[in-house]
């Protein structure tokens, strides 16, 4: 048998938990977490209001904040400062949907949700469509990379079951492949921009 069957058969039967983006999305709603994918990395992710979960299961520090993600770029930018939008608005035009991560700062307390020192949130469209629809049908969602902290984040649905187990997960399997590399990170600061992390996109 061909080795990605194989792998295919394997990730079919370790993962029971596999749901469709209806199911999923109401279950998220409730409070639960999800395992999804996206045109980088497999996301962990919960409702804002449900994010200490993401912490806890992770074992992350307070200090590292998450990234939300959402379906279009009206669902994320409704949460920015007016004085960040027209610069932030420029970037995410050119790069999104797609693996560039834009830092900005957020109307009153909404990064408390995911970035409790800051006023500053990360934000993201990815390009893959099956995460788009999830988000679509979800809202915008907290996210970080689908590892306990300090090791290796998950490359595909299997390696991420195996770290979380009980937390349910998009189907169908396989997943569509991703860059298995980070977003590019970059950070609004006073109408410049600073890059805080290399990664999948190169910003010209």
């Amino acid at each position: 048998m061909d080795i990605s069957v194989m792998h295919f058969v394997v990730e079919k039967k370790m993962i029971s938990d596999q749901f469709e983006i209806s199911v999923l999305a109401s279950k998220l709603k409730r409070g639960s977490l999800a395992l999804f994918p996206t045109d980088t990395l497999p996301a962990l992710s919960s409702c804002p209001k449900y994010s200490k979960k993401i912490w806890t299961i992770k074992k992350r520090p307070l200090n590292k904040p998450l990234i939300l993600m959402g379906g279009c770029i009206d669902d994320l930018f409704e949460f920015v400062k007016p004085c960040a939008l027209e610069d932030g608005l420029k970037l995410a035009n050119i790069y999104w949907p797609g693996a560039l991560t834009i830092v900005l700062p957020t109307i009153g307390n909404f990064s408390n949700f995911m970035n409790c020192n800051s006023d500053s949130l990360g934000f993201r469209v990815p390009a893959l469509r099956l995460a788009r629809d999830l988000l679509t049908k979800t809202g915008p969602l907290a996210t970080t990379s689908a590892n306990i902290s300090g090791q290796s984040p998950a490359k595909d649905a299997l390696q991420a079951s195996i770290q979380f187990p009980e937390i349910p997960i998009l189907g169908p399997l396989p997943w569509p492949k991703s860059s298995g590399m980070a977003s590019t990170v970059v950070k609004w600061k006073n109408g410049e921009w600073d890059l805080l992390r290399e990664g999948s996109v190169i910003l010209n």
